[in-house]
């Protein structure tokens, strides 16, 4: 077992005395804290399902990077903020403009990959000058995959 770690999930400090050094972000998402809308996908960093924001402090910036969880381990949270997309809704409940845009644009079929590529727009966003150009917005989303895109959905057979 490892000494124990810091960091912030959302707004709220955590501190994990003892866990396994192989104890994943996501198997702790998912088990310990019930983040559910963190997906366990692929499970070996290929599909991005798993997609969290993890925001480290990098001389005098913030860093925000778009991580899958299914490959991070817990200890490398020590001294950083992790958001899931359930962190992403204001205390209002207003959605995150990605969220919003995702709605009105009718951008998710069954859902499943939904939170992963909205965490990864929401750290290109994040990413100063980033461009809006559509090959640096695809290769942004090169880590997500979704298995029903492309597929029209259809009322009989």
């Amino acid at each position: 077992m490892r000494q124990s770690i810091r960091f912030y999930l959302g707004n709220v400090r955590h501190e994990i005395p003892a866990f396994s050094p192989t104890r994943t972000v996501l198997d702790w998402l998912r088990e310990d804290k019930r983040r559910t809308g963190t997906k366990e996908g692929c499970n070996e960093g290929d599909c991005g399902a798993c997609t969290v924001l993890v925001v480290r402090l990098e001389g005098d910036k913030l860093v925000w990077r778009a991580v899958n969880a299914c490959i991070q381990f817990l200890w490398m949270l020590d001294g950083a903020q992790l958001f899931t997309v359930e962190d992403l809704r204001s205390p209002e409940g207003a959605l995150h403009p990605v969220q919003q845009a995702m709605v009105e644009l009718h951008g998710a079929q069954c859902g499943f990959c939904t939170p992963g590529f909205v965490m990864s727009m929401v750290a290109y966003c994040k990413t100063p000058g980033a461009s809006m150009e559509e090959d640096a917005i695809n290769t942004a989303l090169a880590g997500n995959l979704c298995r029903c895109t492309g597929y029209a959905p259809s009322c009989g057979p």
